[in-house]
Order: C-alpha cells, then sequence, then structure tokens
C-alpha cells in the first residue's frame, strides 16, 4: 500500500475565500443549528469551511464522546485548539502503544 503524499489525516486549515461577514454569521447559524438537531457531518462542513474555531471544537468533544479519537484529533488541530490536539495526540499514542506491545 503507498502512502498519499498528503498523508492520511488532513490537519491544515483550509484556504476559502474570504466570505462577507453577514454570510459568515448566516452560515454558522445554520452550522449551529444543524449540531443541535444532531445533524453532526453537515454542520461540521459548516464549521471547517467558515474557520469556525468554537464549531470545531465542538465537533472534536463529540467525536471524543462518540471515542472517535483520531476525527476528534482532526477537529482540534484545525480550530486550533492546543491543549485538546495534545490530549488527543497522548490519547492516540497510548492506544498505538498497546497495539504494537507483545
Amino acid at each position: 500500500m503507498e502512502i498519499p503524499a498528503e498523508g492520511f489525516l488532513k490537519t491544515t486549515r483550509p484556504k476559502t475565500p474570504a466570505l462577507p461577514s453577514d454570510l459568515k454569521v448566516q452560515l454558522i447559524r445554520k452550522g449551529n443549528e444543524l449540531f443541535s438537531r444532531g445533524e453532526f457531518e453537515q454542520a461540521k462542513k459548516i464549521f471547517v469551511s467558515t474557520l469556525y474555531t468554537d464549531g470545531m471544537v465542538r465537533m472534536g468533544d463529540y467525536y471524543v464522546k462518540n471515542k472517535d479519537y483520531l476525527s476528534a484529533f482532526q477537529m482540534y488541530k484545525l480550530a486550533p485548539a492546543a491543549p485538546q490536539a495534545e490530549a488527543m495526540m497522548v490519547k492516540l499514542t497510548t492506544v498505538l502503544r498497546n497495539w504494537l506491545s507483545p
């Protein structure tokens, strides 16, 4: 298996065109509504595309709650939320160490 040049996990902030502030506010509100209704993947798309830090942190928290630590790390790293990203790195390292130990 060949490792893709971009790796397996995107952790860089996307380059998005500057949105007019009123449109960005509307999109963030829509993302928050979707998150509240449990439509997490749709909310995530909005949070990431608008670079809404609080939304990405909440998505990370959602993933932690559901034990999807790799997705949580991705959201925290994109946010950026260094303390949470570091905590996920420790968690993922521990899991990997346990897998590799005899």
